[in-house]
């Protein structure tokens, strides 16, 4: 007994020490800078990153926020031809990885892409078509992919108000459009902001997207001074300047929200009608809606499952059973691992326990707001260096002919990397599940005489299956979607599907892109329904 309750302590402040080493590593090259390195850096490569990133970050958030809320308002608060299945349907924009349909829309509106060379066929030239290989072309990509994020929280915001709201408005005197600014906005400011938070956390850590356009942004530079300059420091202090930003920003994110205080009107929104709108009004929403959907799904699965048909017969083979085996491996694997030490956070934090171990697990499990480029960097130094250390004690130990060991490059590696990175997504539906145990019901199970692991295994899992399958499915369709952290720590030769369509992008293979594209597009559609299956509905 004394060795398990060793054990349940040691095991989560292994997790916490885990995903806490990256981030120290990281902001570690801060206090040590190089100077050759640091000069390099703040002369050619900063000036230029901070301007690209500071652009494409304030781009996608305007862009992602007015089409997040906006449709968000209309799907929640008014009826308009299409509503029931628009308002799931827009939901699914989130099981297409911007990477994919950043190679998408490159493919099919680049200048050799079809829709061009259809335009000078027919017309004789296509020189008015924007250019999609541009900032322009960027921000949309990535305001298309991350716009669910917006709209499925400030969806919920007005869904909670309900049209009520408005009509008290109105009745002070306050026209429609008056009301909706003056009134329903502020109101849903925080799920607005929340959703907006994630979407420019999600903007900084994109690598795929960016790498696709060749546009330069923090992440990229990161990639270019670990594997073309070969400068560890470089990668270092371009990750701690990056880290040191997100941390900021999310400090003034959640002392911006902090003190603001807002009522609920659920109990009323569900009793009130849908602002109907019909003639023009009504179809003007309906397209509007309906082309969002199209652009951010509907036709760019179209597109990849053309390219598949076309290019399936000679790209199925044998090699590329081994990129989906490798793939689920790697995620299942994640899955097992970080739902077992979200498990494991939670019970810590089930005990009574001081304000520490609750900062620590907040710090824990922030890697989620940190680009998989960052944390990948922050995992393969400790590595190398721990290896290093373990090689030169059995040198000294048995002689010139003990075995070389690796430990950077190897599964181990990645999973630490992947903990690091998912750990909240594991986290919070297993913490979430644990808290609706409460106190009385483990009373009352101690009470018919079944304690300690007993009540775990008789009471407890039962009752958290749903979140921790929840959790898993979470964490291995993300694992699936992670291209950057799989990228630069996967074993030599160990290729999954995110690789795959990094490598076949990288040489302008859009259609040979599609097929792994499919498969991940396919395994993104699991989390779309259990967020589609979870809204709520307004009569």
């Amino acid at each position: 007994m004394p060795l398990l309750v060793i054990l349940s302590a040691l095991v989560p402040l292994l997790v916490i020490l885990s995903a806490l080493v990256p981030l120290l590593v990281i902001l570690s090259a801060l206090v040590t800078p190089e100077v050759e390195v640091w000069s390099h850096l703040s002369r050619h490569v900063l000036p230029h990153v901070l301007v690209n990133t500071a652009a494409l970050l304030a781009g996608v958030a305007i862009l992602a926020g007015v089409l997040g809320t906006t449709l968000a308002w209309l799907t929640a608060l008014c009826d308009f031809p299409g509503r029931r299945w628009l308002e799931w349907a827009l939901v699914l924009p989130l099981a297409i990885p911007a990477y994919v349909l950043a190679f998408v829309a490159i493919g099919f509106l680049d200048y050799a892409g079809p829709l061009q060379s259809w335009l000078r066929a027919t017309f004789g030239s296509s020189y008015w078509v924007p250019a999609i290989r541009s900032r322009g072309g960027v921000i949309l990509i990535l305001s298309l992919a991350l716009y669910p994020y917006v709209y499925l929280l400030a969806r919920s915001a007005f869904l909670t108000q309900g049209r009520h709201v408005l009509e008290a408005a109105q009745i002070l005197g306050y026209g429609r459009m008056r009301a909706a600014w003056r009134v329903a906005l502020p109101m849903a400011r925080p799920w607005i902001a929340a959703g907006l938070a994630l979407v420019c956390m999600e903007t900084l850590a994109d690598f795929g997207a960016v790498s696709i356009f060749n546009y330069d942004t923090f992440t990229t530079a990161i990639y270019r001074a670990w594997f073309g300059m070969f400068s560890v420091h470089a990668a270092l202090e371009l990750g701690a300047i990056l880290l040191l930003f997100v941390l900021g920003a999310l400090m003034l994110d959640r002392r911006s929200r902090g003190g603001m205080r807002f009522a609920s009107a659920r109990d009323l929104g569900q009793t009130s009608r849908r602002l109907k709108l019909s003639g023009a009004t009504g179809w003007v929403a309906a397209v509007y809606a309906s082309l969002v959907t199209a652009l951010a799904f509907a036709l760019p699965v179209l597109q990849l499952l053309w390219w598949t048909l076309k290019r399936a017969a000679s790209d199925l083979d044998s090699r590329y059973w081994g990129f989906v085996a490798n793939t689920v491996m790697l995620a299942a694997s994640a899955a097992v691992v970080i739902v077992g030490a979200s498990l494991a956070l939670a019970y810590l934090l089930r005990r009574p326990h001081g304000r520490a171990l609750d900062a620590l697990v907040r710090l824990a499990t922030l890697g989620y707001a940190v680009p998989g480029t960052v944390l990948a960097v922050g995992i393969i130094v400790p590595l190398v260096s721990l290896n290093n250390l373990l090689q030169k004690g059995l040198h000294a130990w048995l002689g010139p002919d003990s075995p070389s060991i690796l430990l950077q490059g190897t599964l181990l590696g990645v999973l630490l990397a992947y903990m690091a990175r998912f750990l909240a997504v594991g986290f919070n539906p297993v913490e979430s599940g644990l808290q609706r145990i409460t106190q009385s019901l483990d009373e009352a199970g101690i009470g018919m005489g079944v304690t300690g692991h007993a009540l775990v295994r008789r009471v407890h899992m039962p009752l958290l299956r749903t979140s921790l399958l929840s959790a898993a499915i979470l964490v291995f369709v993300d694992v699936m979607k992670e291209m950057p952290i799989t990228l630069i720590t996967r074993p030599f030769g160990w290729d999954t599907l995110a690789v795959r369509i990094f490598e076949m992008t990288a040489i302008g293979e859009w259609e040979r892109a599609a097929l792994p594209a499919v498969a991940i597009v396919l395994v993104g559609l699991i989390p779309a329904a259990m967020l589609t299956r979870g809204g709520g509905h307004v009569a």
